[in-house]
């Protein structure tokens, strides 16, 4: 891989500043902001997401129309997100407004005026929203599951929040969450463009500085607590019976981390040749659709698989899986088995790589929860330097702790 070109600031402040420099015409900017569901009370659940979307209707000195047509009269684009950790705004625009969308940015995050009307309105979209989640099983289910192994913990709200708990939220609700929440130590401004660092960060200088959050977050964090195993069932009344297995794994950044994502790889990552498609579907044709995830947080961290089958056949699913996670837990890979799974894995990041979007978000993560955007070539050490034993231990720590919860739609 080629030198990253990465460079670092930080605001007065807190604000913390990453820029990798491109030869794309095209810069990729936005602010990742350490809020996110897990910071809510119950009763506000999906307060996070609503304040990503209602940031949108209004600022103090623009109305909804004139937030749209800023970035899409040039023909860029605008977005934002929310995850259990974070919110994230950022645009993709040519680099001849790279000041216009960070003005904008930074005018919608730091004064927006959540007017009545216009928010209303946004909440029957979110209602919506849920309403079109809860029709798709294969992604509902990972709320549910999320709500299993975090159970009694924030982090097992749902993103979204229910209908319930949306009703409850109003502006002044609203605003006291980003005062509570919203803190500049906690901002990343991240930017991918061919601008120089010096005028990405006088222009970070320009509209970053003025901020009117305090600089510490009001209240700290609290890590879940360890689960036992657990069997769920739910009558969604699907045609497909949909399974999750799983629990807890390494939170990000942990020595661990590279050899859970290369096991994860290999058991159901995005790969054709992965172990439980080749089982399951390729070699007995039992299911469309089987994947494996590892999601790393901040102090936490979770894995699961996930397929959907005829009802006749889930059980022999259930239990293929199980028998290959065993597998992973009783013998060691061979030198050459690892070989070509660490060829595999690094022939894909270096793919992802290449997606500009992907790339930006994830040097805003890392900056915004390590101090530090992403070193490939250190990466790649790491994955090389793994042996058949690391990862023996990592299956039997994770896959054999006996610790795995079942979810099942039926």
């Amino acid at each position: 891989m080629k030198k990253e070109n990465i460079s670092y600031h930080e605001l007065e402040n807190g604000i913390k500043i990453v820029h990798r420099k491109t030869q794309s015409p095209v810069s990729w900017l936005g602010l990742m902001v350490n809020a996110g569901t897990r910071d809510e009370q119950k009763a506000l659940n999906g307060m996070a997401h609503y304040i990503e979307h209602t940031v949108f209707k209004g600022t103090e000195s623009r109305t909804a129309k004139q937030i749209i047509n800023r970035i899409e009269d040039i023909g860029g684009e605008i977005n934002a997100y929310t995850t259990k950790e974070e919110t994230t705004f950022y645009a993709a625009v040519p680099t001849h407004y790279y000041g216009r969308a960070l003005e904008l940015i930074a005018d919608m995050v730091f004064n927006p005026s959540f007017p009545e009307e216009e928010t209303d309105k946004e909440l029957g979209v979110i209602l919506d929203e849920i309403e079109s989640y809860e029709d798709s099983p294969s992604e509902l289910i990972y709320d549910d599951f999320e709500s299993l192994i975090f159970s009694g913990h924030p982090l097992e709200m749902p993103i979204l929040g229910t209908r319930r708990s949306l009703k409850h939220i109003n502006k002044a609700q609203t605003i006291r969450f980003m005062q509570e929440n919203y803190h500049t130590e906690g901002m990343v401004f991240f930017s991918m463009s061919s601008l120089p660092m010096s005028k990405v960060a006088a222009m970070a200088e320009q509209y970053l500085s003025e901020c009117r959050y305090k600089r510490a977050r009001a209240h700290t964090r609290t890590q879940p607590l360890n689960i036992k195993a657990e069997d769920a069932y739910y009558h969604r009344h699907t045609h497909q019976t949909h399974v999750m297995l799983g629990g807890r794994a390494y939170k990000l950044g942990h020595e661990r981390q590279p050899a859970l994502y290369l096991l994860n790889n290999m058991l159901g990552g995005g790969s054709m040749n992965s172990r439980l498609n080749m089982s399951l579907r390729e070699q007995r044709g039992l299911v469309y659709t089987i994947e494996s995830t590892y999601t790393p947080l901040s102090d936490t961290g979770y894995w699961c698989i996930y397929f959907a089958s005829e009802p006749q056949n889930a059980e022999q699913c259930e239990q293929l899986v199980r028998d290959e996670l065993k597998r992973m837990t009783d013998s060691k890979l061979s030198d050459y088995s690892l070989r070509k799974a660490i060829r595999q894995l690094r022939g894909q990041l270096t793919i992802s790589s290449e997606n500009q979007e992907n790339y930006a978000l994830r040097m805003a993560k890392l900056m915004l929860h390590q101090g530090a955007a992403p070193d490939w070539k250190e990466t790649f050490a790491t994955i090389e330097q793994l042996t058949p034993e690391i990862l023996l231990e990592t299956a039997q720590e994770i896959f054999g702790s006996g610790e795995i919860c079942a979810m099942r739609y039926i």
